[in-house]
């Protein structure tokens, strides 16, 4: 599980909990390979004599500072970054150093949409989009797992929490 149980109010039960789907890391994992092969390259071509070994020292002195913006800094924030959704709202942390909060309640939920790309396509993810009744409007999470999966969780949950449980089984009405 990806959220803490410290999170969840009394009765309140844990329906989906998730994070982006690793394919987010695609892109800092090129540019921990780009950043490499530079200071790599550079290393091989000069020699490890005065001046040269300067600009060596130099280049991959930049290649870490770009490894740790352009990879490790996108992998904290996708590691610390999580989306839960429960019988009663929903929740998203995230932040390295400051953590962020954002919670909805359920019932204020007014439209569950998703949006797959191209590249989403093969890793089975997309963007969840929802829509509440605040000044917030819409909350847009990106790269969820299995989204057409949660999608249908979701709207199955908001059918309940506004219809009735009873009313699925035909009871209610």
């Amino acid at each position: 599980m990806a959220i803490s149980k410290k999170l969840l109010n009394p009765g309140e039960r844990l329906i989906i909990s998730t994070r982006q789907h690793p394919k987010a890391l695609f892109v800092p994992i090129l540019a921990l390979i780009v950043f490499l092969a530079i200071a790599v390259a550079v290393q091989v071509k000069l020699d490890d004599t005065g001046f040269q070994h300067v600009v060596t020292l130099i280049v991959w002195v930049l290649a870490l500072i770009g490894i740790v913006w352009f990879t490790l800094r996108p992998f904290l924030v996708w590691l610390t970054t999580v989306h839960a959704f429960t019988d009663r709202r929903l929740i998203t942390r995230n932040g390295i150093v400051t953590r962020r909060g954002h919670d909805i309640p359920l019932a204020r939920v007014s439209d569950i949409s998703i949006e797959i790309n191209l590249m989403d396509r093969p890793f089975g993810c997309g963007s969840l989009i929802i829509a509440d009744a605040s000044t917030f409007g819409t909350v847009r999470l990106n790269d969820i797992p299995h989204v057409e999966a949660t999608q249908r969780q979701l709207n199955e949950l908001l059918y309940d929490l506004h219809a009735g449980p009873d009313a699925r089984r035909g009871e209610g009405v």
